[in-house]
């Protein structure tokens, strides 16, 4: 049986690089579609040819040791970084054409990792920030609303400054201000780091919410046990390559993802 699964995610995987691959531009209907992407630091390649696709409604996960890409392809879907090949297309357009500032307007936030919130601004006024682009008036209330509703914590710390908020709380104070830009898809950059146990809990189920709520997610995750309970599908990256493909489900079982990242 594990041999069996083993195929099956590994079939997933071949099937899925060689259809991205023929896809033609006007059926590349996914929400996200990233194709033979390759990235280099200088003369480091640090991204070899990954393919995948985060399809609306979904939440898929990246999951792999430190050094292996992911937080690289993260930044490159928000052109911190620029590809050297490939093609990253979000609802049909070449990200290529587009500069960082442009990136939340057309609908993605990015929660980078280690939160990155303004130490110096109050909770109100980083979740105000995450708005900056928008001009409806009424649209950006209820949504304040609703980040204070999923973070009760910072409707209780709203005129703190942020520097003397605690680790999870300026980890929901990152992806509160990011969901105030009412995005499509969430980009999550190791939203659980550093937590204690029961904070990574809240904050998965937080995850949930927000996918449930109709946001796609592209998740980054070390957890890689609680990332894949949560998601539709996986990529696992070594070394700036997809290995292995397929279901949360199905990676979870999968022989060489439960010994390299799940601990047997």
């Amino acid at each position: 049986m594990p041999l069996l699964e083993s195929l099956k995610t590994q079939l997933l995987f071949v099937s899925e690089k060689y259809y991205i691959s023929n896809l033609k531009n006007s059926e590349k209907d996914g929400m996200l579609v990233v194709q033979d992407l390759n990235v280099h630091y200088g003369a480091i390649h640090a991204i070899k040819g990954v393919s995948f696709i985060v399809n609306e409604g979904e939440i898929v996960t990246l999951i792999g040791s430190n050094g292996a890409g992911k937080t690289t392809i993260l930044k490159t879907i928000s052109q911190l970084l620029t590809q050297t090949e490939g093609e990253i297309l979000f609802l049909g357009e070449p990200m290529s054409s587009y500069q960082p500032h442009q990136i939340v307007p057309l609908g993605i936030s990015h929660v980078p990792e280690g939160r990155r919130v303004f130490p110096g601004l109050t909770v109100y006024e980083n979740l105000e920030m995450g708005a900056y682009h928008r001009k409806d008036k009424e649209g950006i209330k209820e949504d304040l609303a609703t980040v204070y509703k999923r973070f009760p914590r910072l409707l209780e710390r709203k005129n703190q400054t942020a520097g003397t908020l605690s680790g999870g709380e300026q980890q929901m104070l990152a992806m509160g201000r990011a969901l105030m830009s009412h995005p499509k898809i969430l980009l999550l950059d190791e939203p659980s780091m550093g937590l204690a146990p029961i904070l990574v809990h809240e904050i998965f189920s937080i995850i949930e919410d927000i996918n449930k709520s109709g946001t796609t997610i592209l998740l980054v995750e070390q957890n890689a046990n609680r990332a894949l309970h949560i998601s539709d599908k996986g990529y696992v990256l070594e070394t700036g390559y997809v290995v292995k493909t397929g279901t949360g489900d199905d990676l979870l079982v999968d022989p060489a993802v439960r010994a390299a990242y799940l601990g047997g």
